[in-house]
């Protein structure tokens, strides 16, 4: 068994159905308007037509309020959410009960702290996102990387997924340092923000399924 991986920051049909069709086991919308990524309802309800419906699909949102998390699971549904900005525990809690939807809470890491923050969020979400602290406007989808080492032994009742800097070449050394069993890749697959690389992306994919993480070994059969 492979390595999940969410694609994220899509925004065209053809890369969705790429996604889709190579194995993504998330794929992943951005509904944050400073990012370049970002999709207003009407594109949403555009895009979403094109889904496999098989493969859940994660929207990224920062601070939101309940009216645009509204605003747009009324254009077209999403499974889970990601939260990455300041929510609180609470807060995470209250968006998948209040939308019944699971959810990701996103920590930027810097340091040994930024991790350690993330256990008070084990009961509030469903899933845990660890990517590179970012100083801009956006804080994800950013093409950085953190100290791995960071996250090496990590325990906890959440699963939690790898995110910032990955790419095909450093995937196998992330997946091995970390233990990671699931992986999120943005900027590293794109010719620009939001437009993917196509043929970029199948071969991280097809190199995400040949990696397998556990908590004793990982096997690269690539």
């Amino acid at each position: 068994m492979g390595v999940g991986v969410k694609i994220c920051g899509l925004t065209r049909p053809d890369d969705l159905r790429c996604a889709s069709e190579h194995g993504a086991a998330m794929t992943g919308f951005v509904f944050f308007p400073p990012s370049p990524r970002s999709l207003d309802p009407a594109r949403w309800r555009a895009l979403a037509v094109h889904r496999d419906r098989s493969i859940p699909a994660v929207g990224v949102m920062v601070d939101p309020s309940d009216d645009w998390i509204a605003e747009v699971l009324d254009a077209a549904p999403l499974e889970w959410i990601q939260l990455h900005g300041q929510e609180t525990p609470e807060r995470v809690a209250e968006v998948g009960h209040r939308f019944g939807v699971d959810t990701i809470k996103a920590f930027g890491v810097r340091e040994a702290a930024d991790v350690a923050r993330a256990g008070a969020y084990e009961a509030a979400a469903d899933m845990l996102l660890f990517d590179a602290r970012s100083s801009g406007p956006v804080p994800g989808g950013n093409g950085l990387a953190f100290d791995w080492r960071l996250l090496a032994g990590r325990t906890g009742r959440a699963p939690w997924l790898l995110s910032g800097g990955l790419n095909e070449d450093n995937l196998a050394h992330a997946v091995r340092t970390t233990g990671a069993a699931m992986v999120d890749l943005s900027s590293s697959i794109e010719s620009a923000p939001g437009i993917k690389d196509r043929d970029g992306m199948k071969r991280v994919l097809a190199r995400a399924a040949l990696l397998c993480a556990s908590e004793d070994e990982v096997h690269d059969d690539a």
